[in-house]
Formats: C-alpha cells, sequence, structure tokens
C-alpha cells in the first residue's frame, strides 16, 4: 500500500535525525536512472528542513549488458563512480551521502568512506522504509549480537534440513547493521537489522542446505526443493538438487570467476519488523529484497566478494541466500536456535521522537 508524502518525510527526518544531521551541513543524494521520484523528493524536503546544503548528483547506470538482471546486486562489476575523479570529490566534501542509487562493494566507496562522508543506502519502496524506519533499539541489539563474536573462533551452523557448515572466525571484522549513520565513515542501509562478518579465507568447510521456503537472491525467489551445496576449503565443490539448483549453479558458472564460488558473509537476522512472506508481495523489479535478509532469526550467507571487510576478493558475482530453521552457534555459544533468536532482547515501548 502506497505511504503519503508526510509520512515519508517524517520518517527520514527521523533516519537523518539518528544519523546526527546538524543544520549546515552538505547532504548530496546521489541518484540513477531507478531511483524512486517519491523517496528523492521526499528526501530533498526533509534535508532541507532540517537545515542541510543539499545536492543531487545523478549518475548513468552501468553494467546493463553485463548483468542477467536489472537488480542492482546482480552484477558488482565497475560503478558511475568508477574513474569519476569530479563526482568522487563532490562526495568526499559532503557530510552526508544519501545513496539511492546502490553504491556497493566498490573501491569508491572505500575511498568515500575513508575521507569521514557517511553514506546511507535506501532504495526499497517507501512503504517499505516507512514499516522498517530504524530504531535505537535497532542498533542496541545488533550491538549486543556483534559483542557475542568477542573471542569466538568458530560459527557452526546445522539444520534440520541437514545443513552443517563450520566456518572459522577472526579474519575479518563484524559489521553491525542498524539502518542509520552515526559515526564519521560509517555506511548503513535503511532498511536493516542483522550483524555478519567473514568467515576465514579457505577455511570453511561441511555442508549447506536451502530447504524449501528459503530464498534465493538476488533472484528473489522461494526455493521450492532443497539444495544441497558442499563446501570445501572455503569454496563450493558442488551443488546439487533440482531444477532451482540448476538455475543457482548456472547462474554463478556465467560470471565464469572461480571466485564467485568462495564463501562470503555470514550472519543472522535481528528485524522484527521484516518478514519472511514479503518477497512473495512484490514484482521481482520493485525490491532489492531486505525484508529477506534482516527477518528475524534468519541465517544469511552468501558467496562471493570480500572486499567490503577489508578482503581482495572483487568478484561481479554476489548471492546473498537467508536460510531459516537454523542453530547457529559462536563456540558452542548459541545465538539462534531452529530460526529463534536467543537473546532476550525486549524493544522499549516508547515512542521515539522525529
Amino acid at each position: 500500500m502506497a505511504v503519503s508524502d508526510h509520512d515519508l518525510i517524517d520518517a527520514w527526518k527521523h533516519v537523518l535525525t539518528l544519523s546526527k544531521l546538524e543544520p549546515g551541513q552538505i547532504v548530496t543524494v546521489l541518484t540513477s536512472s531507478t531511483t524512486h521520484p517519491q523517496t528523492l523528493s521526499t528526501a530533498l524536503t526533509a534535508a532541507q528542513l532540517m537545515g542541510a546544503m543539499v545536492n543531487r548528483l545523478d549518475l548513468p547506470p552501468v553494467n546493463g549488458e553485463k548483468a542477467l538482471s536489472r537488480d542492482a546486486l546482480a552484477y558488482l562489476g565497475t560503478t558511475p563512480l568508477t574513474g569519476n575523479r569530479a563526482a568522487i570529490a563532490a562526495l568526499k566534501e559532503s557530510d552526508l551521502v544519501l545513496d539511492l542509487m546502490t553504491l556497493l562493494f566498490s573501491p569508491e566507496q572505500h575511498d568515500i568512506l575513508a575521507s569521514g562522508t557517511k553514506i546511507l543506502l535506501a532504495v526499497e519502496p517507501p512503504e517499505v522504509l516507512v514499516r522498517m524506519v530504524p530504531r535505537l533499539d535497532d542498533k542496541e541489539r545488533v550491538a549486543q549480537a556483534a559483542r557475542r563474536f568477542e573471542g569466538k573462533k568458530e560459527m557452526r551452523v546445522t539444520s534440520a534440513a541437514g545443513t552443517d557448515l563450520r566456518c572459522p572466525l577472526g579474519e575479518f571484522p563484524v559489521i553491525q547493521e542498524y539502518g542509520f549513520v552515526d559515526a564519521p565513515g560509517r555506511w548503513d542501509h535503511w532498511p536493516s537489522g542483522f550483524v555478519l562478518t567473514w568467515p576465514n579465507e579457505r577455511q570453511t568447510s561441511g555442508t549447506l542446505v536451502i530447504d524449501r521456503g528459503d530464498i534465493l537472491l538476488p533472484m528473489k525467489r522461494y526455493a521450492q526443493e532443497p539444495i544441497r551445496v558442499t563446501v570445501e576449503q572455503g569454496f563450493v565443490r558442488s551443488i546439487e538438487g533440482g531444477l532451482d539448483a540448476e538455475l543457482l549453479s548456472e547462474y554463478m558458472a556465467s560470471f565464469d570467476d572461480p571466485e564467485a564460488y568462495a564463501m562470503s558473509h555470514i550472519g543472522w537476522g535481528l528485524q522484527p519488523r521484516a518478514q519472511w512472506t514479503t518477497l512473495a508481495m512484490y514484482d521481482r523489479e520493485a525490491t532489492i529484497g531486505m525484508d529477506a535478509r534482516a527477518f528475524e532469526g534468519n541465517f544469511l550467507f552468501s558467496f562471493g566478494p570480500n572486499n567490503e571487510a577489508g578482503g581482495t576478493r572483487t568478484t561481479a558475482c554476489h548471492i546473498d541466500i537467508p536460510l531459516r530453521r537454523c542453530t547457529v552457534s559462536l563456540d558452542g555459544d548459541t545465538v539462534v536456535r531452529d530460526g529463534k533468536v536467543l537473546d532476550g532482547f525486549t524493544y522499549s515501548t516508547a515512542k521515539e521522537g522525529a
């Protein structure tokens, strides 16, 4: 159901307040041909109402001739910023960049963040943004989950469907996504709500079973039958099953890149306002599937790049797969059991002001 400009402006003001936007700061709104017009107009209005100096930087799309989908995450090659020194300079001079285009997994983004600029990605439909407006409680819950990684050496993931995966830890940082950017050089995604890290390079081993009803992204498809994935020394060695397995296997093979098969980020969803069912309600081109990535209790894993965490792997292939009904443990400390988060976290009933 559509939302009013008034509601979306209020949502933007709330997020910008959590992101510590101050009067006189410079906000640049990064857009492209796929930017939602209501999200853009309300973002510009909200930032100006808060006293910011607002610019819009519109860049042409790239990679369309290479990608097998219109989804912005379907091909992570060059970005509209690649080689564009003027655009990069403008973004570095901004206090806050509102990314309504989808700039991810790129050296340009890391360069901009290193200058102290904050970047907030927001590309989901307006009604999804309003439903999952971030809260301070979201940050506290994600931070609490991140603390459970401290000193841990291995994540183990199991399920009744047959998943049994061991992921040694320690080489890469733990990343917190809670929907706003409240520190210099921070990147986040509205909406979100999960914790993630990357397993040690070439050390993950075991079996992943993508069961019926689990979600394949960026295909935006609920699996109709089990897919059995064998991982050895950090790389996918086999993908077995029926039609869904063939689709996943052929899609990954189309990139002709061995690094597409590497284990990427691992973690679990913590957002109670995200819903597993939402993907069934939308046209595939209307959403990038953040409900699927963030719904509470999922085990979210990925194949592909690790440069977001400081690694060197920059493959264009990026597969995200949230599994339901898994048990996730850190050195034997169970954090998710059968798809239920075991943190005892209670959300505040007080309404947060914008």
